[in-house]
């Protein structure tokens, strides 16, 4: 590509410096020579005009390209990330509860017989709900802190668009 604008643009150059010494040895009504000159300029000019378009078409594409690529690798990870710390914080919520059902389960067991049992049941099922609404609680604050991570991406998204447009 470089050694057609560079032939492209020496062939422009020898024609302008050419042209002077042409047009005083030949008659003043002799305009075929000329126009030729004319118009082999403008398929240069127009030549490396469009070499030059293609070359930042191509540029523009391959940063479009590795924006990309980022963006997508970028998202797995946070994406992955963020649900392994879900899961693992809800698996061990989940093993910490069933752990402390169990225990307390047993103790009453051995303790306890008929109508204090009971009670004691229903106080455990009233306690495995609140367990259960505070996890419920937990789970929707951790919601809340993965959508403020979505929004710091798309913000970081935003500025490197902006980034990429100022290149351009």
């Amino acid at each position: 590509m470089k050694r057609t604008i560079l032939s492209a643009l020496t062939v422009l150059v020898a024609s302008a410096a050419i042209a002077p010494v042409a047009s005083a040895v030949e008659p003043a009504n002799f305009n075929i020579q000329e126009a030729r000159l004319d118009a082999l300029d403008r398929r240069t000019k127009n030549s490396v005009h469009k070499l030059r378009l293609d070359h930042l078409n191509n540029q523009t594409k391959a940063i479009d390209n590795i924006q990309e690529a980022r963006l997508d690798a970028l998202d797995a990870r946070t994406k992955n990330s963020v649900h392994k710390l879900r899961l693992e914080h809800l698996n061990n919520q989940t093993k910490a509860v069933e752990n402390i059902q169990a225990a307390r389960l047993e103790a009453l067991d051995a303790r306890t017989k008929n109508s204090v049992h009971k009670l004691r049941l229903e106080h455990l099922n009233n306690q495995t709900k609140a367990v259960e609404d505070i996890q419920a609680a937990r789970l929707d604050a951790l919601d809340a802190r993965t959508k403020a991570v979505d929004n710091i991406q798309e913000a970081r998204l935003d500025a490197l668009d902006a980034r990429t447009k100022s290149v351009r």
